[in-house]
């Protein structure tokens, strides 16, 4: 089933903000300040392009992940959070395209606060 999923999720926008994905990884690279988010984006976008077959996990890192997050958001995660919330918005128009929409509301609230977290396989 997570393969049917994921090759649907491919054509409601996955793809697209897997891109966005990779484009803020790739600016994270280029400059050396941002270079240790970098890892994390491109682990994001892999998630982004399959994500029905495995969850975001949640780990407790304290203060440097707060700030570590407080940093993200104000360099990419809220432009990338937008791009899913209004993917989000067009495929909850439809009733076909409404586990996808919730799809991409839980990978806009991750694109907010993504450091601290880890992707795993689904239980």
């Amino acid at each position: 089933m997570s393969l049917v999923l994921n090759i649907l999720w491919l054509v409601f926008g996955g793809l697209q903000m897997a891109i966005g994905w990779l484009i803020a990884s790739a600016i994270m690279a280029i400059t050396i300040v941002c270079l240790p988010w970098t890892p994390a984006a491109f682990r994001i976008a892999g998630y982004t392009l399959l994500p029905f077959g495995r969850e975001v996990e949640s780990r407790n890192a304290g203060a440097v992940s707060f700030i570590g997050n407080v940093i993200w958001f104000v360099l990419a995660g809220w432009w990338l959070a937008l791009g899913h919330l209004f993917v989000a918005v067009l495929l909850a128009v439809t009733i076909i395209g409404l586990p996808f929409a919730w799809a991409h509301l839980k990978l806009a609230r991750l694109s907010l606060a993504p450091v601290g977290t880890a992707i795993v396989p689904a239980a």
